[in-house]
C-alpha cells in the first residue's frame, strides 16, 4: 500500500512577496491586515502561501482590466484632470 503526500505548500516571507510585486513591506503589511491577502502567522512573523500571492495577483489584474473598460469615458470620480 501506497500513502500519497499532499502537495508541499510553499511560503514566503513579507519580504520575498514585497519583491515579487515591487512594493514596500509595509504594504504588503496592510494587504496582510486588512484580509486582502491571506497570511499564516508563525510566532510574531506573517507567511504568505505562493498559491495566495498568485492568486492576488490574478485577480489585482483582472480588477485593473474590469476598471480600465469603466474608466474610459473620462476621469474617475475624485480625481481632477489636468
Amino acid at each position: 500500500m501506497t500513502s500519497e503526500q499532499p502537495p508541499r505548500v510553499r511560503f514566503l516571507t513579507v519580504a520575498e512577496v514585497a519583491e515579487v510585486m515591487r512594493v514596500s513591506k509595509m504594504t504588503v503589511y496592510r494587504l496582510l491586515h486588512s484580509g486582502e491577502m491571506p497570511a499564516v502567522r508563525v510566532g510574531r512573523s506573517f507567511r504568505v502561501p505562493q498559491d495566495a500571492l498568485d492568486h492576488y495577483l490574478a485577480t489585482a489584474r483582472l480588477d485593473l482590466e474590469a476598471e480600465g473598460e469603466a474608466g474610459e469615458d473620462g476621469p474617475r470620480a475624485g480625481r481632477m484632470s489636468s
